[in-house]
């Protein structure tokens, strides 16, 4: 992980818990405690944090005007394998001619690395994917207007009416924050806006999330579980919870990242 991804993350986690303790980031990263020491120091010396013993804590001035989602390249290298493992299966449930949507998110850029000799319609406001798709498939690809936020590669629009208001799709894959009982979550109101306004171009939701996304966390519940029609994860999902998705009517795919063969990033 990049230096700059690592800042990125350290500060994405302080907006959400508005404390940080090195041994967690060190966990989280994989970088050594004096590096991420370091990362500390140079981020408080830049305003954006406080350091304490032991870690860091939130700046009162710190995070405005930005997204709270993890940047692209730092959310790609979080739990990889079991990410491409999902993608690798999500991406079976498509065929030719489909005309899908694929919203932002690391799960489903690995799944648009899968569709490279599929050739449908897909709607993305994800300008990696989209960059993905253009230059190593054939499917013809349909973006959002809008404001490109560099840090996730979202493009976000500020209005309810554009080009995504004349696209129907059999499909909607949705990378997201989290799962829990109350439904798909995510952390940032303009991100959970976008995600619904792409949800109502589609009847079926197949949400795609690696096992670490069954934790509590975010506050902005995009849809609820009654609205998704299938979850693609992988074998360390929670019992509990995957149990819950069935009760709930859910269809619950689970892949092994140890068994399924998944092509190398490019």
């Amino acid at each position: 992980m990049h230096e700059r991804e690592r800042w990125q993350l350290i500060l994405n986690q302080l907006r959400e818990r508005g404390i940080v303790r090195v041994s967690d980031l060190a966990a989280l990263t994989g970088a050594s405690v004096a590096t991420l020491r370091r990362d500390l120091a140079r981020l408080e010396d830049s305003g954006q944090l406080h350091r304490i013993h032991g870690g860091a804590e939130r700046s009162e001035v710190s995070g405005q005007n930005e997204l709270t989602a993890t940047s692209f390249g730092a959310s790609q290298t979080i739990n990889a394998a079991q990410k491409r493992a999902v993608a690798r299966r999500a991406a079976d449930l498509c065929e030719d001619g489909d005309s899908i949507i694929l919203n932002a998110g690391s799960t489903t850029w690995f799944m648009a690395q899968c569709l490279r000799s599929h050739r449908m319609q897909v709607l993305t406001n994800s300008f990696p994917i989209a960059q993905e798709l253009i230059a190593n498939s054939a499917n013809r690809v349909v973006l959002p207007g809008g404001e490109l936020y560099r840090e996730p590669g979202i493009i976000l629009s500020p209005f309810d009416e554009d080009a995504i208001q004349h696209f129907a799709a059999g499909k909607m894959f949705m990378s997201a924050y989290a799962i829990t009982p109350l439904g798909v979550i995510e952390s940032d109101p303009l991100i959970a806006r976008a995600e619904a306004k792409l949800l109502r171009r589609t009847e079926r939701l197949i949400v795609v999330a690696d096992s670490s996304k069954f934790e509590a966390r975010g506050n902005i519940v995009v849809c609820p579980l009654t609205r998704v029609s299938t979850v693609v994860t992988d074998t360390g999902a929670p019992q509990h919870m995957v149990d819950h998705l069935r009760g709930a009517g859910v269809e619950v795919i689970l892949t092994d990242p140890k068994e399924i063969k998944v092509p190398a990033a490019a």
